[in-house]
Parts: structure tokens; sequence; C-alpha cells
């Protein structure tokens, strides 16, 4: 017998994302119901908090006994080992579809399989160089924060697609055989929370102990948002659309362009 989603707790789609965005393994305490996996945008900035706290405490602790690139990278690394390198697969597609195909059917047909190409190797490459050159001009401590919040914030920021544009593929053409449902005004709301508290509580620490200005404040989440814009620009003139590799894509370039503008009102 099949269970409506209507019949969903919110904790048993919370906890599905957990399981869908990271690869530790919750499935073997409790499996949610198979509907709940449309609905795990709405928490994607949860895992969000477990991997940019991870990272965060990387950061600071790895800091204190060798260079700041060496622990940016142990943070990173870090991170594609909690979620499977999930986004920087959908990142390495995103490249070789968008950079190798001239139609949409092209992209799409590039972007499934499962091998990566030239586009996705140097696009790769220019990611994590870009991303660890900007980390690395930041101080320790505030980097570490940072990290706790920028990473829940880009997540809700990326979330907004499937709102915008609708799903490239059929559900059974998808990879991961699902399709995300667009979430009503209380998911919304909760996606909001999720994704801004960390920011906020982040944001008046960096204002009352680091001295950063409200204007620096302001270019670091604003930049984010217009990268999204452009992103989203792009997708719907090429694809019409979104799949999961662009949402991958799309959360790893709007954090680093968060970082990238927070080195330079830092710096």
């Amino acid at each position: 017998m099949r269970v409506s989603i209507d019949n969903t707790k919110w904790w048993q789609t919370a906890y599905a994302a957990l399981i869908f965005f990271t690869r530790l393994p919750f499935w073997r305490f409790y499996e949610p119901p198979k509907q709940c996996y449309s609905h795990v945008v709405e928490y994607w900035p949860l895992a969000g908090w477990l991997t940019g706290s991870a990272m965060g405490a990387t950061v600071w602790i790895a800091s204190q006994h060798t260079s700041a690139t060496v622990a940016v990278l142990l943070a990173l690394a870090l991170r594609m080992l909690l979620t499977g390198a999930l986004h920087e697969d959908g990142l390495a597609d995103f490249f070789d579809g968008f950079g190798g195909g001239r139609d949409r059917k092209r992209i799409l047909e590039i972007m499934k399989d499962s091998h990566i190409g030239t586009y996705g190797v140097l696009g790769l490459l220019m990611y994590l160089a870009i991303l660890v050159a900007s980390m690395s001009r930041i101080d320790s401590s505030l980097l570490a924060l940072s990290m706790v919040a920028a990473d829940p914030f880009c997540k809700m920021i990326s979330a907004q697609i499937i709102m915008f544009l609708p799903y490239a593929r059929t559900e059974e053409e998808a990879k991961a055989k699902t399709v995300y449902v667009k979430y009503d005004v209380v998911a919304g709301i909760r996606l909001a929370v999720l994704g801004l508290l960390p920011m906020v509580v982040a944001g008046y620490v960096m204002i009352d102990f680091f001295s950063l200005s409200l204007v620096s404040l302001e270019t670091m989440v604003t930049v984010p948002c217009l990268v999204f814009y452009g992103l989203y620009m792009l997708m719907n003139s090429k694809l019409r659309g979104y799949t999961g590799d662009c949402c991958g894509a799309l959360f790893l370039l709007v954090e680093l362009s968060f970082f990238v503008a927070f080195q330079f009102v830092v710096g």
C-alpha cells in the first residue's frame, strides 16, 4: 500500500535529506518513505549545517598545526567524503554538458554520460584552484565561521532553481530516479530559516567581533544571488529546465562566488 506524501512527517523528509545529500549511514537506522525524497531540497540547507560545521571545525583545528592552504584542502576533502563528491560530480557534468553540447538534447546526453570529459576536468581544476586560493587568503577563525554559514546559505539560494524552472528530464531518465517537487509557502519559510539562521548569527559575530562592516556583509550575500541569477538565465536559455547535476553545480558556483567576494572585502 502506497503512502500519500500528505501523510509523511516533516522529520521524515529532513531525515531523507541527510540520507540523500550525504554518504553517512543514516539509512541503517531508518528508511523514510520514498515520497519524502521528492521534497529533500526543502532541507538541503540542513545537510549544509552538517557539512559546513565539519569544514569549519577542520579549518580551525588544522590551521593551528599547518598552513592555511593545507587546512582548506583538508576541509574540502572532508566535505567530499561526507557527500560522496555528489556536488563535484554534478559540476563536472555541468561543465561537460554546457561546454560540449550545442543544443538541449546534446547537453542532456553529455550530462548523463558517466565519463568525465575535457571540460569537466578543466572546470573542476579551475573551480578548486580559485576556491582554495580565495579561502587561503581569509583569516582562519573568520574562514571557519564563514564556512559554517556559507554552506547552508548557498544551498538555500541554489534550491530556488526548482521554483524558477521545470525539471528537464522525466523521473525515469533522472540519475537519482527522483524529481524534486516545488515547495509551498510553509516549506519555503522553513528553507529560508535553515539557510539564513547560520548566516545571521555569523554575520552578527563578524560585525561585532571581527569589525566587518555591514556593507562588506551585504556584498558577500548579494554576489551569490547575482551569480545564481546568471546561471538560471543560462539554464533557461540552453535547457529550459534544470537537472540534478545543475543543482550541484549551482551550489558550488554560488558558494565559490561567496568566498571570492569574501576574500575581496576582508583582504
